[in-house]
């Protein structure tokens, strides 16, 4: 699917005069920051998706590896059972009493209710024991095979890690750059953003997107597309529990309660309305159910830049609620601030 351009176009704006020390505009200094924070949160998504793998693969190998225990002890004990039965057999006994039943209760479809059956559970018995081992032998390859794949995502993860902490540097290193402003370029700084937010919500009504309403912080409903259909029940909690974390700052891989990434606002927000989703913006654009632009709602997810690197709830009025980036806090903006990919509903 294609993205839906509502970015500045370059050179909206008449570029500001050069910094006499750099000989770099505002809008230089600004674009270039904001590749820095872009990279940052490319690498952050991709560090995030990587350690969500190795986790789920982590707790497929734990199950796999009691499954193999317990297969393992039921190998054994047929084994054991195998020799009592046949001793018992050689002496002329009664096989009832060797326990096969107690064994075999896990499948209750081979279980004996009859003493009078047991003599032919026992002749079976060789039978159960190679199925057994086979399952056995079953389970110890997808445990090897699970081993080995959870190396090759421990060794993803630490890749991804290690690119993110480059980018931490070059992070920095914009921090430096915005610290380094004098007063009068932080300023002009301040109005150039304030001018973009104000294209942002003027692209936002040309482009089809909805009105939405407008879900303010504490509201339990929130007005649908055109000020009209109230979105309440889940999507108003979730509208709810997003908006009470404005002010709370951006930290990488965060999922609060603390602080927040741009998905993890999300997913934890449709968590507490009691929709789980998808823990990354990519995994919560290719998992969730899509929807046009001209029918968000609030509660709503937009997905931003081809690559579905960022995500902000739609709460209506054109605006979003997101944590931005490192060094800023969860705070409004406008819907179109950054090229939109798409618009998904979790819940449905």
């Amino acid at each position: 699917m294609w993205a839906i351009d509502l970015s500045p176009a370059p050179g909206y704006a008449a570029p500001g005069d050069p910094d006499p020390n750099t000989g770099q505009s505002i809008e230089d200094i600004r674009d270039q920051l904001d590749g820095l924070y872009r990279e940052a949160e490319v690498a952050t998504e991709a560090y995030n998706a990587a350690n969500e793998k190795a986790t789920e693969q982590e707790k497929r190998l734990t199950t796999l590896r009691k499954d193999l225990t317990r297969a393992e002890k039921r190998v054994k004990d047929l084994h054991a059972l195998a020799g009592a039965a046949a001793r018992t057999q050689y002496r002329g006994g009664d096989l009832a009493a060797t326990g096969i039943q107690l064994l075999l209760g896990d499948h209750p479809e081979s279980a004996l209710d009859e003493a009078s059956q047991a003599r032919q559970a026992m002749r079976g018995l060789v039978n159960v024991s190679e199925t057994q081992k086979t399952a056995r032998q079953e389970l110890s390859e997808q445990t090897e095979a699970a081993t080995k794949e959870l190396r090759k995502l421990k060794s993803s993860r630490a890749d991804k890690a290690a690119a993110k902490q480059k980018i931490e540097k070059k992070i920095a290193t914009a921090e430096r750059i915005e610290a380094g402003l004098e007063e009068e370029q932080t300023r002009r700084l301040a109005q150039l953003e304030r001018e973009r937010a104000k294209e942002a919500e003027a692209r936002w009504t040309a482009s089809g997107g909805s009105s939405g309403g407008s879900a303010g912080k504490g509201r339990g409903k929130a007005q649908g597309p055109g000020g009209g259909t109230q979105v309440s029940g889940a999507a108003g909690k979730a509208v709810d529990f997003a908006m009470a974390q404005i002010g709370k700052p951006y930290v990488w891989g965060a999922v609060g309660p603390s602080s927040y990434d741009c998905s993890g606002l999300t997913s934890a927000a449709w968590a507490a309305a009691g929709h789980p989703i998808p823990r990354t913006s990519q995994a919560q654009w290719g998992g969730l159910t899509r929807v046009s632009l001209s029918s968000a709602r609030p509660g709503d997810l937009i997905i931003y830049y081809n690559d579905a690197t960022h995500v902000g709830m739609y709460i209506g009025g054109g605006q979003i609620v997101h944590a931005p980036r490192p060094g800023r806090s969860i705070t409004t903006a406008p819907a179109a601030s950054m090229p939109v990919l798409g618009v998904v509903r979790p819940g449905v």
